[in-house]
């Protein structure tokens, strides 16, 4: 099973979220938000979740709360893939917000939707769009790839729906923490594990999500900068570093 991941890598940048997986790393940061924690898998045994390194919590990774300038109402989950954030809205004016990585996937949808349900390390099936184009490379994957720790949803996933029917847009964990914050060349909207294990536990099935399209991330957001190392800056930010001496 371990050729799977390496499988799916080759696939990159296809239909339904299919997710580009790397191998997990094993660091410390203590006891923290992020350190290292013990989880069930899908059948009770036990899967580790590595600490996540300090070099990617950046200040713009690492869950904060802060002032909120949309309109949704609290309860409500906003992501932003331009901005490369996910907000849940926890009362007027505030938000928790939490990093993301995006994959081209998560910008090809915008607007409403609900969570439809949501699963503890959830398996992954290609579409038959994508068995019918690559059967090699998927038509071993037709019938799924069970949840664990080299399923590259991570250790939770939330499927999002609209009147009643699976948009294939996914919020779900990693298995490269080092991807937060940055963009992907697969996938849709990744979270570190730690931050999707408790937002799973806080929110519903049934919870509004909007999603931004470029114009509302603008507005809210301001003019964003990829900086070489792949995360992004406010415009003004990444200007002045650009011209410090």
């Amino acid at each position: 099973m371990r050729l799977i991941p390496l499988m799916l890598a080759i696939g990159l940048g296809l239909a339904a979220c299919a997710p580009t997986p790397t191998t997990p790393v094993q660091s410390s940061v203590g006891d923290g938000v992020y350190g290292a924690r013990v989880d069930s898998g899908p059948s009770g045994e036990p899967i580790e979740i590595h600490a996540v390194r300090k070099a990617y919590l950046t200040d713009r990774n690492v869950r904060q709360r802060v002032a909120y300038a949309g309109s949704e109402a609290p309860g409500t989950i906003v992501v932003d893939p331009y901005a490369r954030f996910l907000y849940h809205v926890i009362a007027p004016g505030e938000a928790m917000r939490y990093g993301v990585a995006v994959g081209q996937a998560g910008k090809n949808f915008s607007g409403g939707a609900t969570i439809g349900r949501k699963e503890v390390w959830p398996s992954w099936t290609p579409t038959a769009n994508m068995v019918r184009t690559m059967p090699d490379l998927y038509g071993p994957l037709r019938n799924g790839l069970g949840g664990g720790p080299e399923n590259p949803l991570g250790s939770r996933a939330f499927y999002l729906y609209q009147g009643g029917r699976d948009t294939l847009y996914r919020i779900h964990g990693t298995l490269d923490p080092s991807s937060i914050g940055k963009a992907t060349s697969a996938g849709c909207i990744r979270m570190f594990n730690q931050d999707v294990m408790d937002l799973f536990g806080e929110i519903p099935t049934g919870t509004r999500v909007k999603v931004r399209s470029r114009a509302e991330s603008l507005a809210l957001e301001g003019e964003l900068i990829q900086m070489p190392d792949g995360y992004l800056q406010p415009a003004s930010v990444a200007t002045t570093a650009a011209t410090a001496p």
